[in-house]
Formats: structure tokens, sequence, C-alpha cells
């Protein structure tokens, strides 16, 4: 049985700490996307600071992928159970990019 889209959201924001605020929509593919925001940062125009990037995968693993660099690059001292997946994101990023 595959979890419902209020149980996956759950577990994300489990995952992604306490800075985090987790929504998921459906994209115009029927896939998921995960909307990762910060409640702790802000962009130029004073919108929370959030993982989805329009038009780029935003599936589970890669929102949860650039949370992860956030947190480490904004938020050091911040404490969330994605964290211990850093080096395989870290991993994912040198994959894509190389």
């Amino acid at each position: 049985m595959t979890a419902s889209r209020a149980a996956r959201e759950r577990k994300a924001a489990a995952e992604a700490g306490p800075l985090a605020r987790v929504r998921i929509d459906l994209g115009a593919d029927e896939q998921f996307l995960y909307k990762i925001s910060c409640t702790a940062c802000t962009t130029r125009k004073d919108r929370p600071w959030s993982a989805y990037r329009p038009g780029e995968d935003n599936g589970f693993m890669a929102a949860m992928d650039r949370w992860t660099f956030h947190l480490v690059e904004r938020h050091p001292d911040a404490e969330a159970p994605c964290l211990a997946y850093l080096p395989a994101a870290q991993e994912r990023l040198h994959a894509r990019r190389g």
C-alpha cells in the first residue's frame, strides 16, 4: 500500500527537522512535488527560502538534498535526521556535475 500524501508530508517534515516547513503538491504530471521551506531564512523578496525549484526535479531526494545543503551552509548548528544522509547527497551532487 502506498502512503498517503499527508503521511509522506509528515515523514518528510520529521526528516527535515524543526526549521523546515514541508508541503507536497501534485505536479502537472501527477507526481509529488516536495516543497521544503525554511522558517528562519527569507529571500530578497522577503519570502521564505525554499528547496523547491520550478522546472527542476522536486521529488523527495532532490528536495531533501537541497534542504540538507541549506542546513549545512546556513544553519551549521541545526540538528535534523536528514543530515545523516549528507555524504550520499554530496555524492549525488558530484555525479550530476561530473
